[in-house]
C-alpha cells in the first residue's frame, strides 16, 4: 500500500475524530509536533525501524516522546498504533495531510514563498492579501530563504507557481539572446 493512501487514511480518521470531539485544532498540532520531531531525529527513526530493538521498547521510546511533548490521549494511541503496524515511516505525511484537511475546512490556502533574502512584515502582509484577491481565500505564508534566487521571489500554492525571481528572468533572457545549438 502506498505511503500516500496509507497517510490519508490515517489523517481522515483523525481528522474526524478531531472534528467529533471539537480537538481538531490541537490534534492537527500534537500530530505536526511530533511529526517533526521524528523527521529530524535519525536516531528515533532507526530504533523504531530496527527489528533488534523489541516492540514493547519502540512502545516505551513513543511513549516517552508522547510525554514530553504533552499530547492528548488520542495523540498517544494513534502513534502506538503506528508504532503497532511498523507505520511510523508516515508520520509526517499523516501531519501533512491531517493539516491539509483541516486548512480545507477552515478555507485557508498555504503558500510557499521563496526570496533571496527575508522579507519584511509589511511586504508579506501585501503579498498575503494580493494571494487572497487572486485566489479567493484566506492565504497562510511559509517563507524560506534560497539565496540561488538572486532575487525576487517564487510563490507555490498547491501546483500554480509564480516566478518573479531574477534568476529564472536572467535564464530567459540568456534563452532569448543566444541561439540554441540544436537547430
Amino acid at each position: 500500500m502506498s505511503v500516500s493512501l496509507v497517510a490519508r487514511r490515517y489523517a481522515t480518521a483523525l481528522y474526524e475524530l478531531g472534528s467529533e470531539t471539537g480537538t481538531l485544532e490541537s490534534l492537527v498540532s500534537e500530530v505536526e509536533r511530533v511529526g517533526l520531531a521524528y523527521d529530524e531525529s535519525a536516531e528515533l527513526r532507526a530504533a523504531l525501524a530496527n527489528p533488534l530493538v523489541a516492540h514493547a521498547s519502540k512502545r516505551a521510546i513513543m511513549n516517552e516522546l508522547c510525554e514530553r511533548l504533552s499530547v492528548s490521549e488520542i495523540t498517544k494511541n494513534t502513534l502506538g498504533l503506528l508504532v503497532d503496524r511498523r507505520r511510523m515511516p508516515t508520520l509526517p505525511y499523516i501531519a501533512q495531510t491531517l493539516r491539509e484537511l483541516s486548512d480545507k475546512k477552515k478555507g485557508v490556502l498555504r503558500a510557499e514563498v521563496l526570496s533571496a533574502v527575508p522579507l519584511n512584515a509589511d511586504y508579506t502582509t501585501r503579498l498575503q492579501e494580493q494571494l487572497r484577491r487572486i485566489t479567493g481565500k484566506q492565504v497562510v505564508l511559509d517563507c524560506k530563504e534560497d539565496p540561488a534566487l538572486i532575487a525576487g521571489i517564487v510563490t507555490r500554492i498547491g501546483d500554480r507557481v509564480f516566478d518573479g525571481s531574477l534568476r529564472t528572468r536572467l535564464v530567459a533572457m540568456k534563452d532569448a539572446l543566444l541561439p540554441s545549438s540544436a537547430a
